[in-house]
């Protein structure tokens, strides 16, 4: 290493260390709380499998809520990406509407279950809204980063001809950003499967509400079977996920390297 990296590396070891103790880390309380966990874990083996049923259930209605919340979510994101790309539209139009997502990604899904909490009560309609809000700050950002990324030379060329706007969306921009779009879909699902999970804190419904309780209660045996739901579910969802990858996406990009190598 030359010695500007290692200047590097203490600088960052230093700064690790002060912010270590500005957030009060300190490894001797985590070795010393090591037993409780062993405690924990114990009483979480005493599995109940009469609790099965009702964690499905609530499982289901997680999946559900979060299926919801990121079909929608995402079809709002889609035209607002559109709208916030700087190489479709100007400063007075992009800059808003940026300025609008970055405020929607502010405040994770936790908070905005706690907003919609209190306006339309406690339940899942609740976590399907903040799901849908955070996947909509979430998904324009990625989206509108990957339309910039397009290559301009097609949109220049399709431009020269004098299509509208609307068409060089249609015809160049959907189809080239398609692929990311899938990505980005699936990976919202599965966040949001997972987030959901924890949204029954604030009441928002889903099977974090039973896991919550349970854990108040100091009842780990019960939290168990519904925390074991969640896991199953969370690698069949990833199973799921790759081989879908494994079709659309990386296929339709080896697609295209071997057409470039064609040509």
């Amino acid at each position: 290493m030359t010695p500007k990296n290692n200047i590097l590396i203490g600088i960052i070891v230093a700064l690790v260390v002060v912010a270590s103790y500005n957030v009060d880390a300190n490894p001797v309380d985590f070795v010393q709380g090591l037993p409780n966990i062993a405690i924990v874990v114990e009483e979480m083996l005493v599995v109940e499998p009469k609790y099965v049923p009702t964690a499905l259930w609530a499982m289901f209605e997680t999946v559900q809520m979060a299926f919801i919340g990121t079909i929608v979510g995402v079809a709002i994101a889609l035209p607002l990406s559109m709208l916030a790309a700087r190489n479709l539209n100007s400063k007075y139009i992009y800059a808003p509407i940026r300025a609008l997502l970055a405020a929607i990604r502010t405040f994770p899904s936790i908070l905005w279950a706690i907003l919609f909490v209190i306006m339309v009560g406690l339940g899942p309609f609740a976590g399907v809204l903040a799901i849908i809000m955070y996947t909509i700050g979430f998904v324009a950002k990625l989206q509108y980063e990957a339309i910039e990324t397009i290559d301009s030379d097609p949109m220049d060329a399709v431009s020269s001809i004098g299509i509208s706007k609307w068409q060089l969306i249609r015809y160049v921009v959907i189809p080239e950003s398609a692929s990311h779009l899938l990505s980005q879909m699936l990976y919202m699902f599965d966040y949001n499967v997972r987030q959901t999970s924890i949204l029954g804190l604030v009441g928002a419904g889903g099977i974090g509400f039973y896991i919550i309780n349970y854990i108040k209660f100091f009842e780990y045996g019960k939290a168990a079977i519904f925390m074991l739901v969640v896991l199953v579910v969370v690698l069949i969802i990833d199973w799921i996920s790759v081989k879908i990858r494994d079709k659309f996406i990386i296929k339709s990009q080896h697609g295209m390297e071997v057409t470039a190598k064609n040509t």
